[in-house]
């Protein structure tokens, strides 16, 4: 593809230099080789235009850049070079977003069950879907491990492109507040945009809430979804909107609302009543929070074409890793995993639980290094006040000192109903031992993860293999 496609491609964009033809695209100037286009923007940490001359050396054919960078090679100069490379990556592909049905799902919690519901109901209705998002890729026999939430733009519009080619007709992503504010996902229009709720998270990228919530809203804009699903029970739905929605709630009116005709720990029994149509489906995962997922996934599939019967079949077959997981049962006491690491995800978690523990009720967590710090002592003031009792310990410390985000965890106790174990497995085998019948175990914060992340190495880690190793070794 020529340089001067890419112009044409990219608002704003000037051609600076000869025209160059461009074999692949590259961010990252250590890898970049024969016809690359390397791509400079100021990122979180460093600035890649200071890597441009080593872009050169290595062979790149032009550079993407804000500001010229002096170089020799020909440059296309933009006004804003995140926007930029998502634009080229698209072009560059083929735009596989405009021959795919794509639906976003946003939201602080719950944006990777509502995909996975969403995608177990397309595959019941005969539909060829992919997925994107917190747990990798999955299309066709194809499933790729996970890297972000929402893929950077490069490798975004390549695995797009594959699904195309694969004949893939509906793509289910994740689509992350980062994600928005960094303009990876620019040059898609979504057919249908959901929306689960909003709550504290991401601080220490976003500032304020504020910041988040508008990073949120920049889903739900005419240029960027044709219509949405939203939740009528979240506050910060309203007035969100100024595309055509649908809504889905089971608090305030709403087009979509559910029945839960009956509860345990192991699932729920629910009757949908979609816009009119009523749906009678079982959850093999418990909680109010999983009624508003199902609700949400159901509602956005019925907008795709899905029947009832198709949603109630896709519903009874959706599994979600680490979302609240039933991973075990030991001595009359059952241990689930769950990714809640937020005070609100916490909380749904922990009070999903609580009327089905005969009990105690045991939460061990950590909260990750290099984040919200805010969050920190409301995850303890949470644990506090819904478990009976908890095992703080290290998630995903990253160049923090664990011990220093326990005691942060520790600040938000007004009790002594808990103690601090730093090494996480460890943690682990302690809270195992702790447990007698009726009682109930939650793991959070991981969920799913393979990796546990310290000091920028990231070791081979997931809670549910580990549970499962004391098991067999108890």
């Amino acid at each position: 593809m020529k340089l001067s496609e890419f112009a044409k491609e990219i608002e704003g964009a000037k051609l600076l230099g000869a025209d160059a033809e461009i074999r692949s695209l590259c961010t990252d100037s250590r890898v970049a080789g024969e016809g690359d286009l390397f791509f400079c923007f100021r990122g979180t940490r460093c600035d890649s235009h200071d890597f441009a001359q080593e872009a050169e050396k290595r062979g790149a054919a032009a550079i993407v850049c804000e500001h010229d960078v002096g170089v020799s090679v020909p440059r296309l100069l933009c006004p804003d070079g995140r926007a930029a490379m998502a634009y080229a990556a698209a072009a560059f592909y083929g735009h596989p977003e405009r021959r795919l049905k794509m639906v976003g799902v946003t939201g602080t919690n719950g944006k990777t069950t509502v995909s996975h519901m969403l995608y177990s109901i397309l595959c019941a209705a005969g539909k060829k879907a992919g997925l994107i998002g917190t747990l990798g890729a999955r299309f066709g026999a194809s499933s790729i491990p996970p890297a972000l939430t929402t893929p950077d733009p490069v490798a975004l519009f390549t695995l797009l492109s594959d699904m195309a080619h694969a004949g893939v007709e509906t793509v289910v992503m994740e689509v992350s507040a980062h994600a928005l504010a960094l303009k990876k996902v620019e040059p898609i229009l979504f057919d249908i945009a959901i929306f689960t709720n909003f709550t504290q998270d991401h601080l220490d990228f976003f500032g304020d809430m504020k910041a988040y919530g508008e990073a949120k809203k920049r889903l739900f804009t005419p240029e960027r979804c044709r219509e949405a699903v939203l939740n009528s029970d979240d506050a910060f739905c309203r007035g969100l909107c100024r595309v055509p929605a649908t809504t889905y709630g089971l608090d305030s009116p709403a087009d979509s609302f559910a029945l839960i005709e009956g509860e345990s720990a192991r699932g729920l029994h629910l009757l949908l009543n979609l816009e009119d149509e009523l749906a009678e489906t079982e959850l093999r995962m418990t909680g109010r929070h999983n009624v508003y997922n199902a609700l949400a996934a159901a509602t956005a599939a019925k907008k795709l074409g899905a029947t009832c019967e198709q949603i109630a079949i896709g519903l009874s077959r959706s599994t979600v890793e680490g979302r609240l997981e039933r991973v075990a049962t030991l001595r009359g006491a059952e241990i689930f995993v769950d990714f809640a690491h937020t005070p609100d995800g916490l909380e749904k978690s922990l009070s999903a639980l609580r009327p089905h523990c005969a009990h105690r009720l045991i939460a061990l967590f950590g909260c990750g290094g290099n984040r919200d710090r805010a969050k920190r002592p409301l995850m303890g003031r949470t644990a506090e006040r819904y478990a009976d009792f908890c095992i703080l310990t290290s998630d995903n410390p990253r160049y923090e000192d664990p011990a220093e985000i326990i005691a942060e965890i520790a600040a938000g106790f007004d009790g002594e109903d808990y103690v601090e174990i730093e090494e996480r497995e460890e943690a682990t085998k302690y809270a195992v031992s702790l447990l007698e019948e009726g009682d109930i175990l939650l793991i959070a914060g991981k969920g799913g993860e393979h990796e546990q992340e310290i000091m920028g190495i990231k070791y081979s880690y997931n809670d549910k293999a580990v549970v499962r190793n004391i098991l067999e070794k108890s």
